[in-house]
């Protein structure tokens, strides 16, 4: 969304171009915008000449909604279910369990404080100036 962000002569940037800028596969650069666009953070446009472009001002996209689109139900722990007869995988489990929800809502928490163009700009130790503080 940086990348987005920094383009400023209205040209829309291919899914190669921003593969290319992230080191990823184009395809899974299109499944991370995917949910950005549903959401109506970024939008797409067909052809030739198409492309990525953002649909809202960089200032204006928290990072914690970004994270919480990508991040999704997906446990920041990657905790899997113990085994049914283990007394003490089945304890530590619901104490992970809860741990898990207090890290997710406090990274979502801090995240808040910042936007797509506080990351472009280089500025994470301010708070970010927008609706979203």
């Amino acid at each position: 969304m940086t990348y987005l962000a920094n383009t400023t002569d209205g040209t829309p940037v291919s899914s190669d171009e921003l593969s290319g800028s992230t080191n990823a596969n184009p395809v899974h650069v299109r499944r991370v915008l995917g949910p950005l666009r549903e959401a109506g953070l970024v939008r797409s446009r067909p052809g030739v000449h198409g492309g990525w472009e953002l649909a809202v001002d960089a200032g204006d996209i928290a990072l914690a909604q970004v994270w919480r689109l990508l991040q999704g139900t997906d446990p920041v722990f990657g905790l899997h279910g113990p085994d049914p007869e283990c007394a003490v995988g089945r304890g530590v489990q619901q104490t992970l369990t809860a741990l898990e929800r207090r890290v997710s809502d406090a990274v979502a928490t801090e995240l808040e404080r910042f936007t797509v163009r506080d990351i472009l700009n280089g500025d994470v130790a301010a708070p970010a100036q927008s609706a979203h503080a």
